[in-house]
């Protein structure tokens, strides 16, 4: 039984990952002014931040379109005997939507299961990564497809940012918010609650920040897997995951890049902790 797991850019999973373990990412894309960028292809993780700090223009992301995941999908057409698709919360991105478009324009020639994953970044690769693992073990389509969507409840993230400024350019957060929480040195925590990107509360420091992402990782039991994400602050993201060694074996912590998806609203200098409970 041969199946082809497909994910977005917003997974943050780095290439080599993906080669490993047999996974295939659709990019997202990403425009400044009138220049557009496929995500993870022609601009990488280091070149968006560089750009993002310095180009007078804000960027915006869209979601890849149905011909982008038709053309992914025919390439597996003939070689496998199922496709597992999984994707950015359908609350936060178009790209679950054009993916399911995909698969009824397609038709029934190859069998394509596309699951909602409910996170973006460190979420949404814990669940693709948790499918490829399923694949390997030789687990057929049906079966992938529910142990996939149990997985996205055993998944959670917090991540603390650096500054509200790129929140505030997205819109996600108005410029008076911006100017107090610069004043008072505030720095926002985030999460993923039934597929939105909420509020988790407040940090006077980054510093407090990452004591809040170490409790929140102290505080789960049985976790199966653990992921840190950032965005330009690879020092302090090393730094983090040797602190975590006293509550998960360092050995199996991954560091990954926050793409461009998340990354045009949390600018540089965010950090992401993403955990699956057994």
């Amino acid at each position: 039984m041969s199946i082809q797991v497909i994910t977005d850019s917003t997974s943050d999973i780095p290439q080599d990952v993906a080669d490993e373990l047999g996974i295939r990412i659709v990019p997202v894309y990403v425009r400044f002014n009138d220049k557009v960028y496929r995500d993870g292809v022609d601009i990488q993780s280091d070149e968006f931040y560089r750009m993002l700090v310095t180009s007078p223009y804000h960027p915006a992301t869209s979601q890849p379109t149905p011909e982008d995941f038709v053309s992914a999908y025919k390439e597996y057409y003939d070689s496998v005997d199922g496709i597992i698709s999984i994707h950015v919360s359908s609350k936060v991105s178009g790209t679950y939507n054009s993916a399911m478009i995909a698969k009824k324009m397609l038709g029934s020639r190859c069998p394509i299961e596309v699951v909602d994953s409910q996170f973006t970044s460190a979420g949404l690769a814990l669940a693709a990564m948790a499918a490829a693992r399923l694949v390997k073990a030789g687990k057929d389509l049906g079966a992938i497809a529910a142990e996939v969507r149990r997985t996205v409840n055993k998944v959670d993230i917090l991540g603390v940012f650096d500054t509200m400024k790129y929140l505030a350019r997205s819109g996600r957060i108005s410029r008076t918010i911006v100017t107090a929480a610069d004043i008072l040195n505030i720095r926002p925590l985030l999460t993923f609650r039934e597929g939105e990107l909420i509020r988790a509360g407040l940090v006077r420091s980054f510093s407090r920040g990452m004591d809040r992402l170490y409790r929140f990782v102290e505080s789960k039991r049985d976790i199966a897997e653990l992921v840190i994400v950032h965005s330009a602050i690879p020092e302090r993201a090393e730094e983090f995951k040797k602190r975590l060694a006293w509550l998960f074996p360092e050995e199996q912590i991954r560091i990954l890049k926050l793409s461009a998806g998340l990354g045009v609203h949390g600018g540089p200098g965010a950090l992401l902790v993403g955990l699956r409970l057994e």
